[in-house]
């Protein structure tokens, strides 16, 4: 299965495309903004493309064109203006929707944020966040691709601890960026995980035995 990165050089797009790359039953293709992110992928023998959100869709789904599966793990990140979140984590997103509809791409895993199904639950000081992950989770969901959309909790960056809790709501928690890529490696090729969302944090269940049980 080759496998599109969206967001190939954030925190956990990194760890993700690393895991893919070592896997001999994916392809990975790491999709990125800038050329030196480009060139170090290279050097490390890494399948690259760039790939700016703020293209057109038609520009999207040619970078996305022959792969079997998305993984959008993109942000605006935590520092840029809210005019910025929309169009990354909202617009982006939908455009990388439509066109992995456009390129004939099936498999489709969104990255999103812990209850952004929830509007009771959302933080007051990142309501633009929310909204945005929000209505692009329910685009998703409308698009007829085979979806998951994996809501982690607070994102820490301690090492893995190959444990971690999933059901459809969970109360708030924290979750190693290195488990979300695991979480996310693991279940990138699974039927059962078509069709599900659900909340992820770290917890008491092995990353294999709890996507199972989706």
């Amino acid at each position: 299965m080759q496998v599109s990165v969206i967001g190939a050089n954030g925190k956990i797009g990194k760890q993700l495309v690393a895991k893919l790359h070592q896997d001999p039953q994916h392809d990975v293709v790491a999709l990125v903004r800038k050329q030196e992110q480009l060139d170090k992928l290279g050097e490390q023998g890494i399948n690259a493309c760039l790939l700016d959100l703020t293209a057109s869709v038609a520009d999207i789904a040619a970078a996305l064109s022959g792969s079997d599966a998305v993984v959008f793990a993109a942000g605006s990140g935590a520092s840029t203006e809210d005019d910025m979140t929309l169009r990354i984590d909202l617009d982006g997103a939908v455009k990388s929707i439509e066109a992995a509809q456009q390129a004939g791409i099936k498999r489709f895993v969104m990255v999103s944020a812990m209850q952004a199904h929830n509007r009771e639950n959302w933080h007051p000081d990142l309501v633009p966040y929310f909204v945005a992950k929000h209505y692009a989770d329910r685009e998703l969901i409308r698009s007829g691709l085979a979806y998951t959309i994996v809501r982690p909790g607070a994102l820490v960056d301690e090492e893995a601890t190959g444990k971690v809790s999933i059901a459809g709501d969970l109360e708030p928690g924290s979750i190693t960026r290195a488990d979300v890529a695991s979480v996310v490696h693991q279940l990138i090729d699974k039927p059962n995980t078509a069709g599900k969302a659900f909340d992820l944090i770290n917890g008491d269940s092995p990353i294999e035995e709890a996507i199972n049980k989706l």
